[in-house]
């Protein structure tokens, strides 16, 4: 079984998923954007969307999706971008992109919908050059509040990480989420996790 990580910029997928892959050797870490960077030859993705705007990028992140949604059997673990639920329709707004979602999982595989307040999210994403405006007439709350029914419908598994005490929504820290998605994962997949690696994420016994 894969493993597919999801969830809006600055949430902190790529951190889980290190940590995920240095607790489990098994999996295999696979970053979508690095691949995206790879197959573009070396572009920045800034640089991606300048030379080929949303749509071409768009169409780059299906081929990349379905080059990573193949590569293994199993023990993948594919850290996925912000818009990978996403696609652009004929004027250019973004429509929910079941052919990336279903190429992800070609191999079999769960997606984990890592959600985090838009409020954190934003403070995050703050003054960071790597990441393009992702529309320049609507806000990038507008865009995450269009986008979460997407990352709802294309997950098997939901996980709060909070992000806004104001809210009764407390910032769950990335250790926790990483256990809370190994445990799902292992379950889904009947695969026992390794001893001293469980114990490193700190969950407990396996019921």
């Amino acid at each position: 079984l894969n493993l597919i990580v999801i969830g809006g910029r600055g949430c902190g997928k790529s951190s889980v998923c290190r940590r995920l892959a240095a607790a489990d050797k098994r999996f295999k870490h696979m970053s979508l954007d690095d691949l995206i960077v790879y197959e573009a030859g070396g572009a920045s993705i800034p640089a991606i969307v300048d030379e080929r705007g949303w749509r071409g990028f768009r169409e780059l992140e299906f081929e990349v999706c379905v080059k990573a949604g193949r590569a293994f059997d199993g023990f993948a673990l594919i850290d996925a971008g912000g818009g990978v639920v996403t696609d652009l329709d004929e004027n250019g707004e973004e429509v929910f992109s079941q052919r990336k979602v279903d190429a992800l999982k070609a191999k079999g595989g769960v997606i984990v919908f890592l959600d985090r307040d838009v409020d954190y999210l934003i403070e995050r994403i703050a003054g960071d050059s790597n990441r393009p405006d992702l529309n320049a007439s609507k806000s990038f709350r507008e865009i995450m509040e269009r986008r979460l029914p997407w990352y709802k419908k294309a997950a098997d598994f939901i996980v709060d990480g909070g992000g806004n005490d104001a809210n009764e929504r407390p910032l769950v820290k990335k250790k926790r989420l990483a256990s809370t998605i190994a445990a799902y994962y292992y379950a889904q997949s009947g695969v026992e996790p390794l001893a001293d690696q469980w114990f490193q994420l700190d969950v407990g016994k396996r019921n």
